[in-house]
């Protein structure tokens, strides 16, 4: 396995539902289905869909999800914002609709997506939650970031940090999201990001698709899990934030099994551990971009 295969191999959840792309629901379907059947597949993740959008989902994706014994399921997460005991029962009961023998396609879910500002918060919906489903809490950043990772870390969950948006003000500082990497590692607490990492490094880009959107700074997932990396290493926080805070395409450099950063080399292996039980995933609204673009990157600096 190389170290782009590492990197890359399930990375990107496909979010096209939301903003900027905010596709309509039966070109995200259309979208993803091609994006399985594709040459980039090993790299794409789970389909993300609100809760309120579930129904919508079955109709729209009927005609283009697997079907039959032996078929590979798509795989969702739901984002709940409240009421969690009535969603996990419209959950159930879409994955009792859609097992491989269904005649509305094969799917499952099997990650849910909320939010939690306090420990209380995480505490209770987990209480509403199947332990079958993964969950992920997103947190704010910030004073509490360490005290809400040690309560998802206490329920056996997963972290989930929001890296950007479609407004300059929603990019959080740097050593803000180190400090969330540092809290996760210590308290042995996986996670997945998202929003604003659709280019593979940091830099300034059109906050939305719009020819008239504002141009902004943002992260690059390469950064940010190549960070998460050397968090893993032991690296001092004041490099990890430089890390994540390079901009100069050309101080990554893949050479097959590695990728190097300033003298500091990554091995696929120590991606893949990264990868598997650290930093599984971001949630992207489209999947073309970040994996063209870092296709791009490494054949100019390999």
């Amino acid at each position: 396995m190389t170290a782009a295969d590492a990197l890359m191999e399930g990375l990107v959840d496909y979010a096209g539902l939301f903003p900027p792309a905010s596709q309509d629901m039966r070109s995200a379907v259309e979208s993803y289905a091609t994006y399985r059947a594709g040459p980039d597949a090993q790299a794409l993740g789970r389909f993300i869909v609100p809760i309120a959008r579930l129904a919508e989902f079955e109709e729209e994706a009927r005609s283009v999800m697997p079907r039959g014994e032996g078929s590979e399921a798509w795989r969702l997460s739901v984002l709940v914002a409240d009421n969690v005991r009535a969603a996990v029962e419209q959950m159930l009961k879409f994955n009792c609709h859609h097992w491989s023998g269904s005649e509305h396609g094969h799917a499952i879910i099997d990650s849910v997506e909320l939010k939690a500002a306090i420990p209380e918060v995480i505490d209770s919906q987990n209480r509403e939650l199947p332990m079958f489903f993964q969950q992920y809490f997103e947190i704010p950043l910030g004073d509490k970031v360490h005290a809400l990772v040690k309560a998802i870390a206490r329920i056996g969950a997963r972290a989930k940090v929001r890296t950007g948006g479609v407004t300059p003000e929603a990019f959080p500082a740097a050593r803000d999201i180190v400090s969330f990497l540092v809290a996760c590692h210590g308290e042995r607490v996986a996670f997945k990001a998202t929003a604003g990492l659709h280019h593979p490094v940091r830099g300034s880009y059109r906050l939305t698709y719009d020819k008239n959107s504002e141009a902004g700074p943002m992260y690059g997932f390469l950064n940010l899990f190549l960070a998460a990396a050397l968090v893993r290493q032991g690296v001092s926080e004041s490099i990890v934030i430089e890390a994540l805070e390079e901009s100069d395409p050309a101080a990554f450099e893949f050479s097959g099994d590695s990728v190097t950063w300033r003298g500091r080399r990554l091995d696929a292996s120590s991606l893949r551990e990264a990868r598997s039980g650290f930093a599984i995933s971001f949630g992207s609204c489209s999947f073309r971009e970040p994996v063209d673009e870092l296709a791009r990157l490494i054949s100019a600096h390999a």
